[in-house]
C-alpha cells in the first residue's frame, strides 16, 4: 500500500484536470452514448502509457545512479508547475461543463475521435510516461505504484462516464471547477513537497 496509494493519488490528480478528453467523456456520459466503450478506451490507453513509463523509467533508474535524483527533482518541478496551472485556473474561474453538440454519433465515429483526443495530446505523454514514470523510480515496488496509477485511471474514467448525470448540475457552475482546480493544485504541491523532502 505504501507504493500503491501514492500511485493511485498522483494518477487521479493528474487525470482530474479538465481537458478535451475528460470533457468528451462527460458529454458522452450525459448523453448516455457508448459510455462503457468510451471509458474502457480511455482507461486502457492510460494503462498502456503508464506501463511504458513505469517500466522504462524504472529500468533506467537502476542502470544510471544519477538518474533517480534527477527524475525526483524533475518530477517535483513538473508537479509544482502543474499545480500552478491549476491554481491559476482556480483563480481565473470561468470554466463550466457544456454538453451541447451532436446528439447522436455512431460508435464507429466516437472511438476514433476519442483516440485522437487521447493519443494526439502531448500532455498525456508528459503525465503518464514522463511524470508517473519518473516518480515511480522513487519506490522500491514500482509494480505496486504502477498498479495504483492504472487502477486510478479505471476508477476515474468509469466513475466520470457513469456518474456524469449526477455531476452535471454541479459542474455546470464555474465555481465547482474553481474548487476542483484548487484541490488538484494543493494535492500536486503536497506530492512535490514529499518528493523534495525524501
Amino acid at each position: 500500500m505504501t507504493a500503491f496509494l501514492p500511485g493511485f493519488v498522483l494518477s487521479l490528480t493528474l487525470i482530474l484536470a479538465i481537458g478535451a478528453q475528460n470533457a468528451f467523456v462527460l458529454r458522452q456520459g450525459l448523453r448516455l452514448q457508448h459510455v462503457f466503450w468510451v471509458c474502457l478506451t480511455c482507461a486502457v490507453s492510460d494503462a498502456v502509457l503508464i506501463t511504458v513509463g513505469v517500466a522504462g523509467f524504472g529500468a533506467l533508474a537502476q542502470a544510471v545512479p544519477w538518474f533517480e535524483p534527477l527524475m525526483r527533482y524533475g518530477g517535483a518541478g513538473c508537479l509544482i508547475w502543474y499545480g500552478g496551472q491549476n491554481a491559476l485556473s482556480a483563480w481565473r474561474g470561468g470554466d463550466a461543463l457544456e454538453a451541447e453538440g451532436p446528439q447522436t454519433q455512431s460508435l464507429r465515429r466516437t472511438i476514433p475521435t476519442l483516440l485522437a483526443l487521447t493519443w494526439l495530446n502531448p500532455h498525456v505523454y508528459l503525465d503518464t510516461v514522463v511524470l508517473l514514470g519518473s516518480i515511480s523510480a522513487q519506490y522500491d515496488n514500482r509494480l505496486a505504484f504502477g498498479t495504483g496509477a492504472v487502477t486510478a485511471s479505471f476508477v476515474f474514467f468509469f466513475s466520470l462516464g457513469y456518474g456524469a448525470r449526477m455531476l452535471s448540475p454541479m459542474f455546470a457552475k464555474p465555481r465547482s471547477w474553481q474548487i476542483l482546480d484548487a484541490l488538484i493544485a494543493l494535492t500536486m504541491w503536497a506530492i512535490a513537497a514529499k518528493l523534495l523532502l525524501m
